[in-house]
């Protein structure tokens, strides 16, 4: 069988499935045959295939009546951390052993009803906590991108690991994920795939397993600007069951992706200039400038003051929020349960035999910034510190800047079981620190692969939008992808 069909972006399958040029079911199995070939990349935690060629051939019938929504046919992986009815959805943690819940996350829902196809569940961090996908129960994803010349298995990022190696070696054709420091815009970087975080409200989290709920947005990884665009219309909108949904209109992204930067002022924040980043993380962040400034846009220095304070800030706010929302995994009612003598034995077994080393540090982490002496000293305080970073924010856009460009991360992917950040976590937490700013003021971020580094692996930069403007995001990031001329394409090795 042919796996051509997976080569195409979602756009192009969205429109060659409305001029019947192949059939979604033709489509759904090209997806089906790569998954089960690329079983080396451990991207799929579960493959739906029987649902997946049923929701096509459903698809297929409103096709051929010429019905059908904007992503009628088109094939998508779910991160594992979105409720999928009747299907395994356990946040790749063993706390959650079997769970399949009896209801549909808003965010999926809203794929299905415009026509959207589940290949299946995709691999991630233990709820969503990583930056590197291997605190997985299932076992690290690997990335498709390999330094040349070389057979070293790297890490695709993370937690969103799974979707963007999913997307980045052509098993299907964009998938959901989500961001609560920087979980869709690291992994995106890391894979050469494109990643967008809208404003915090913009996206429900009603039926997405919860981590840091002040944080956690819903938001795509795709192939191309455009695709995330549509797939990002399609995710969003107000949901009465999430008390944080914005009642907002949501635009046709897709429209603005070609609407250019000419007069539009970006920002370069001078504390964004860290010590020691590479030269080369340097030189693109340039280039991207450049670009930019070559079709029509005003260059600006700015600066956000409070941005060192932003990844400790996050550390204490994240773990806090976790700590209080994963309480609920107790072996009671669903999940795991590890049987004890009484029931906090049993709650104690449970939850030290369900949840892996990352997730408990973080547990502890929240409960102790949480305790009666340390609330104020702490939790209080990174909650004062989150305030000013929004208002640096606020400040920079309220003086006339568009977006803000920086890079997306600090480096290229790294090894499968580096042993540097395998025995120093804060090294593996220092990936996020581009990232977490926009986490902790609630605004709309995208990844958008600009260049290489000297051994061939992609180098992504972000964007930072004004609230609720994504609009303004997706025509940058795609004049970027315009700019750089590079084939993001991974040489098949699975």
């Amino acid at each position: 069988m042919t796996t051509d069909l997976t080569r195409l972006s979602l756009a192009d399958t969205a429109k060659g499935l409305k001029a019947k040029d192949f059939t979604s079911k033709e489509v759904t199995a090209s997806y089906l045959y790569a998954i089960e070939n690329a079983t080396a990349l451990n991207a799929y935690i579960a493959v739906t295939a029987d649902q997946a060629l049923d929701m096509a051939a459903q698809s297929d019938q409103k096709l051929q009546k010429g019905e059908g929504g904007s992503l009628e046919g088109v094939p998508l992986g779910i991160k594992d951390l979105f409720a999928t009815k009747g299907v395994h959805t356990q946040a790749a943690s063993h706390i959650l052993d079997g769970f399949k819940p009896e209801y549909e996350s808003t965010v999926t829902q809203n794929l299905w009803d415009d026509g959207a196809v589940m290949l299946g569940k995709l691999n991630m961090d233990e709820f969503a906590m990583g930056s590197s996908n291997e605190t997985s129960y299932y076992g690290p994803v690997i990335n498709p991108w390999r330094v040349a010349g070389s057979n070293v298995d790297l890490v695709p990022g993370g937690s969103s690991g799974g979707s963007a190696t999913a997307v980045a070696s052509w098993l299907c054709a964009g998938a959901t994920a989500t961001d609560t420091g920087g979980s869709i815009r690291q992994p995106a970087a890391f894979t050469g795939t494109v990643g967008i975080k809208p404003t915090y409200g913009r996206a429900s989290r009603w039926g997405t397993v919860a981590f840091a709920s002040s944080l956690d947005q819903a938001g795509p990884i795709a192939r191309t600007v455009e695709d995330a665009a549509i797939m990002t219309t399609s995710i969003c909108g107000f949901d009465a069951k999430d008390s944080t949904s914005v009642d907002m209109a949501v635009p046709d992204f897709a429209a603005a992706v070609e609407r250019g930067v000419k007069g539009l002022t970006i920002g370069v924040p001078k504390e964004y200039r860290m010590d020691g980043m590479p030269a080369e993380i340097e030189k693109l962040w340039q280039q991207g400038l450049e670009w930019l400034k070559a079709e029509g846009a005003i260059i600006k220095d700015i600066s956000l003051p409070h941005t060192k304070y932003a990844l400790p800030a996050y550390y204490i706010v994240a773990p806090a929020e976790a700590s209080s929302n994963l309480a609920r995994y107790d072996g009671v009612k669903y999940g795991l349960r590890v049987p004890g003598k009484d029931i906090t034995d049993m709650y104690e077994l449970t939850r030290a035999a369900g949840f892996g080393p990352e997730v408990q540090r973080r547990v502890m982490i929240g409960t102790y910034v949480l305790s009666a002496g340390y609330y104020d000293a702490y939790y209080v305080q990174a909650q004062k510190v989150r305030t000013l970073i929004k208002k640096d924010f606020e400040d920079v856009f309220n003086a006339g800047v568009d977006a803000i460009l920086t890079p997306a991360t600090p480096s290229a992917a790294f090894g499968v079981a580096d042993q540097d950040m395998q025995a120093d976590p804060i090294k593996m937490y220092l990936n996020d620190i581009f990232t977490v700013t926009v986490n902790m003021a609630g605004l709309p971020g995208i990844a958008v692969p600009a260049g290489k580094d000297g051994q061939g692996l992609p180098l992504g930069l972000q964007l930072i939008g004004k609230p609720f403007d994504e609009e303004t995001l997706f025509a940058a990031a795609r004049v970027i992808e315009k700019s750089h001329g590079l084939e993001f394409t991974p040489n098949k090795w699975w």
